[in-house]
Parts: structure tokens; sequence; C-alpha cells
């Protein structure tokens, strides 16, 4: 039997490049490798769980069990990959040595960890992953039952279940991940605060219009704002809350910190393999890095482009991942069958931010790239670069539903 395709890494990454081969060979041995369970699920709702009313288990799709038979591989789960040996075509792990034909990177990204100072600065949480949200929501119960127990002993009467379980919580970033905890935490009833040293909210993927207004529709929700303001330290008080100290001076009591300011691409696995690595995990227009019998996908991936008119960068969101899958399958499949292989050009991928208090569809110029929003109409602008081709586009609330409109017209422009 020739040596399986290995998969390190059970996340939307992984488990989609699983399937993705298994549509192309019915026969081709995969072995998917995890530190975790392996349990499918998608972990954009990670950061909208609440309003979702869902529980840690319940946001779980397809258990690691059931997922492994349904696509056929066979699943090393709770399983640390320690090294690869490139010459001998081995991946060095905590169950052995595991052979491999290809090897495919799904190894994702980190949270961005502040260097905070203080006695509960290891109270910070973040979550990017099934266990960070089961950690976090184990703090909310916690919390309630703390709340409930010393209403009680206090009050003769509790005035309801929400006063109960409401908490305050900190959320340090200001961004995407943290506007949309912020949404989530403050429309299940909690008081929430968002620390960022910007001046606005998502201020390096919205126009100031947008920004704005985004910001108008979480303080409705009860979204208080520390915008220019950095949180400095956090010192845990006797009654076991946390003082948040800004950089503006200012103390702020909480009963939870969740740190939000973006993630890193994961890069360790593949630098002590000695694969090229900048941002992310580079690869070609073939998915390969720079070993050709290894692959990378996902967050942890520098894609070759975006898309026909853009520059090496990681893209951390989904439909980057599900573009990728398909060509790396195709390329796998080829490689083995000594067939030519495909080039990954990616469509035009808008992003959808999940903040029901006010939708966004955003599809940001490349970073650094110089050029300045316009407004076209309500809730609609459009990014012009130095030489005024189109670029990017941003979308709030009703005038979402021109998406299809203005990804036909980028496209247009970037032929």
């Amino acid at each position: 039997m020739s040596a399986p395709v290995v998969i390190i890494g059970a996340g939307l990454a992984g488990w989609t490049a699983a399937r993705e081969l298994r549509k192309l060979s019915a026969e081709l041995p995969i072995t998917l490798i995890t530190a975790d369970s392996g349990d499918f699920y998608a972990k954009p709702s990670l950061s909208n769980a609440l309003a979702l009313k869902k529980s840690p288990a319940q946001l779980v799709n397809t258990p690691a069990a059931q997922m492994a038979t349904q696509v056929g591989v066979q699943l090393l789960a709770h399983t640390r990959v320690s090294g690869i040996d490139r010459a001998a075509k081995q991946v060095m792990t905590s169950s052995g040595a595991i052979p491999y034909a290809q090897l495919v990177l799904a190894t994702g990204a980190q949270p961005i960890r502040l260097p905070l100072a203080g006695s509960a600065a290891h109270r910070a949480l973040s979550v990017n992953s099934l266990s960070d949200y089961t950690a976090f929501s184990y703090e909310l119960l916690k919390k309630s039952a703390n709340h409930r127990h010393r209403i009680s002993a206090e009050c003769s009467q509790i005035n309801s279940d929400r006063e109960i379980a409401s908490h305050r919580i900190l959320i340090i970033g200001a961004g995407l991940i943290g506007c949309e905890f912020a949404n989530d935490l403050a429309a299940a009833g909690h008081v929430v605060s968002v620390a960022d040293p910007a001046p606005r909210v998502l201020a390096a993927l919205l126009p100031e219009a947008a920004s704005a207004a985004l910001q108008e529709a979480l303080a409705k929700l009860g979204v208080v704002w520390k915008l220019g303001a950095s949180v400095q330290r956090l010192d845990e008080t006797q009654e076991g809350l946390i003082t948040a100290t800004l950089s503006s001076g200012e103390l702020m009591e909480a009963d939870i910190v969740l740190s939000a300011i973006g993630l890193r691409p994961d890069v360790s696995l593949a630098q002590t393999a000695e694969l090229a690595t900048e941002r992310g995990i580079l690869v070609n227009a073939h998915l390969q890095t720079s070993d050709d019998a290894i692959y990378a996908l996902g967050d942890g991936a520098q894609y070759a482009q975006q898309s026909l008119k853009s520059a090496s960068r990681p893209l951390p969101y989904v439909l980057p991942i599900m573009q990728a899958a398909k060509v790396l399958a195709a390329n796998i499949v080829a490689q083995r069958d000594d067939a030519a292989l495909k080039s990954l050009c990616f469509p035009v991928m808008p992003v959808a931010i999940k903040t029901p208090a006010l939708p966004l569809l955003i599809h940001p110029p490349a970073p650094g790239e110089s050029g300045s929003w316009q407004t076209i109409a309500e809730n609609e602008w459009q990014w012009l670069d130095a030489q005024g081709a189109l670029k990017g586009f941003a979308l709030a609330g009703a005038a979402t539903s021109a998406r299809a409109k203005w990804v036909k017209a980028l496209e247009a422009a970037e032929e």
C-alpha cells in the first residue's frame, strides 16, 4: 500500500482538504492528525454562539468519529506533532513516526497575546477554537453562579434571570472579532466595554462613515467604547474581579476580559522543518510550500496571490479555504499520477461581518495599498487605488443586498 496523504490539523481547512481529496479518489489513503478531538464545527459560529442559543457541545456539527467514517480517513486525535523529517517523508508525533507521500499543513493561526502586566494578566481569555469557547462559556456560567449566590445573600428578591446572568465584560480589540463578540454579548444582556488604541472601530477594514455607523449601532445595544486607549495591565481584586488599567489612566472593573486583537499564522512547525515562511507558510499557485511534497492552506498559509492583481498574503476567512482546498486536492491527486498541476486563482470573495446591529459586507483593499474610500450611495462605498481602479467595496445595512452588483464590478476591474 502506498504512503498516505497526511493532513495536520482538523479545523475547517484540514477537514475540507480531506473531503475534497475523497471526492477525487475513493481509494486514496488519508491520515488526519490533530492535537484536539477532531470534532467538526464552524469556527465563525464562535463569535455569535449566544445569538444562536447554542452551547459549546451544540456547536459541533459532526463528531470526530462520525466525520472520520464519512470522509474515510484514519483519524489520529489528541496526537501532537513534534516535527517533520522531510528527507524520510515522516511526521514525528506523540504516537510515533507517520510516513507520508504528500503532507498538508492546515495548522491555522494563534491569537496574538498582549504583554499585559498585573496579577490578573493570565485571566485575559481568547476564543479561537471550540475548546477556547468552552472555557469562555465556563467563565460565564461560573460568574453567573457566583453572582446568583451574592445577590441571594444580599437581597430578599431577585429581579430576573437576566440580571443574575449579566456580567461586565471588557473586550480588548475593536476589530472584526471584537465587534462580533461585542454584538453577541451585548445582545445577550451583558455589560460590554471595548478598548482599542485605534480612534475608531474596524479602522483597518472600513471607511470612516461605515465605522461610525457600526460604532453607533453597537452603542445602542449598550456597548461602551474606550477608543484611543490600550489596556496596559490587569489586576485581581480581593473579590476576584479584574481591574483594568488603560493607557489613559482610567481604571475599569470587569468580571471577564476577552482579548480579540487578531490572529497570527502558526508557522512554528513549518519553521522547524525549514520551510519558507514570512507572515505565513509560503505557498505557490499550486499550494505547494518550498518542498513540493508539502502543501499548506487555511489561516496558516500565505497564498501566492489573492486574485488576479494582488500581493502574497494570508487570508483568514472561510471562502479562501473552500477555494484552496479544491485546487490542493486536485494537485495532490495529479502529483501522484504525474499529471499537470492546477493554479489557484481566487474569485472576488467579500467578507460578511456578523454584527446584526448593522450587517456589513466588505471586500477591503490589500493592506498597504495606496488609495481612498469614496461614498457612492447611502451605505455603499468603493475603494479606488492611486490610478483610479476599483480595488474594494463596503456595504452596510440594507445595501448588503447589492453584493452581486459589486462583485461583478470588481471582477470586471481585475480582468
